[in-house]
């Protein structure tokens, strides 16, 4: 959790309906995320999904993190309650953002 001051790639998105916000800072490199943090401000399944996203992409190629799905997130965490599985597609949302912005800044 926190700042990432030398990210390459940063998304925030925000759930519509609850006011939810994930901010998602990543540092890729050759094609691998090295770094991954995040912020969140909402419910503690949006801080946990962020927390979670964050430990799973930090190594991985950008390809595989792309690929990455809100039963992936909500499974890491044992599950979540239905009424909160719009915590883990924040989550993937803001990653997704997050990969397109890194795109954009290469391209």
């Amino acid at each position: 959790m926190g700042e990432l001051s030398d990210a390459n790639a940063v998304a925030e998105e925000t759930n519509p309906v609850c006011g939810d916000r994930l901010r998602l800072m990543l540092r890729v490199s050759s094609g691998r995320i090295e770094a991954a943090r995040f912020l969140a401000y909402g419910c503690a399944p949006t801080i946990a999904c962020g927390s979670v996203l964050a430990e799973m992409i930090e190594g991985m190629n950008v390809e595989d993190a792309a690929r990455i799905t809100r039963q992936e997130i909500a499974g890491a965490l044992d599950g979540l309650p239905s009424r909160k599985q719009h915590a883990a597609a924040l989550a993937v949302e803001t990653l997704r953002a997050a990969l397109h912005n890194l795109n954009e800044a290469a391209g």
